[in-house]
């Protein structure tokens, strides 16, 4: 009696379709699913709010300029700082010139922004990260900053010093990265301990 022998192609389909099920839609699920359970912050983006508003997030930087805050490091990403959609550094080698060009416009930038300062200014605020989107600065870049944003809000550079320090981050676990302060969220804790007379969105 003669039997009938599968298509070679059902298999495969078979196979597509179960994993296109489980990979492409049970799994994302569950994941999804444990992250908002367990994480439900950093699933959602790390994002650091102001009054009920969304102002930006804990993993990427934003730019700012004015003397009133403090400036965050350098970004070469895209065509815009902390561009997130084009995350990346500028690319540039130790002996190209566009590099000392771009670092002695920001040490020319901080300068000009605060005449009277005539010490070391910290590297971190020269020089850009390689993912072109770092939050953080070091406590050095912050306390560099301090008696320029002091002035600019009328208030005593000790007050802004004792911000830095309570928005300083340890090594995680002690062991891992180096001590640095969230941009963003120093601004934040400015505005509500030293505000400006006519507060605008920090930029």
């Amino acid at each position: 009696m003669k039997t009938s022998t599968p298509h070679p192609l059902r298999p495969a389909i078979t196979l597509f379709i179960l994993l296109g099920v489980l990979l492409g839609g049970l799994y994302p699920l569950l994941v999804t699913g444990l992250a908002q359970a367990f994480f439900p912050h950093q699933a959602n983006g790390s994002l650091i709010e102001r009054q009920g508003q969304p102002v930006g997030s804990e993993l990427i930087g934003q730019n700012f300029s004015s003397p009133a805050y403090f400036w965050g490091r350098p970004s070469a990403s895209g065509t815009f700082p902390n561009n997130g959609m084009a995350s990346g550094g500028s690319n540039l080698g130790p002996t190209n010139p566009a590099l000392k060009q771009a670092a002695e416009d920001r040490a020319k930038a901080l300068q000009e922004a605060d005449p009277g300062n005539t010490g070391a200014i910290p590297i971190d605020l020269l020089t850009a990260s390689a993912s072109g989107l770092d939050p953080h600065i070091s406590p050095a870049a912050a306390d560099y900053q301090a008696a320029r944003v002091a002035r600019a809000r009328g208030v005593s550079v000790e007050q802004v010093r004792a911000l830095i320090r309570g928005n300083s981050e340890t090594p995680q676990w002690g062991l891992f990265g180096e001590p640095r302060v969230n941009a963003l969220k120093l601004n934040l804790a400015l505005d509500v301990a030293a505000p400006l007379r006519a507060q605008a969105d920090p930029k």
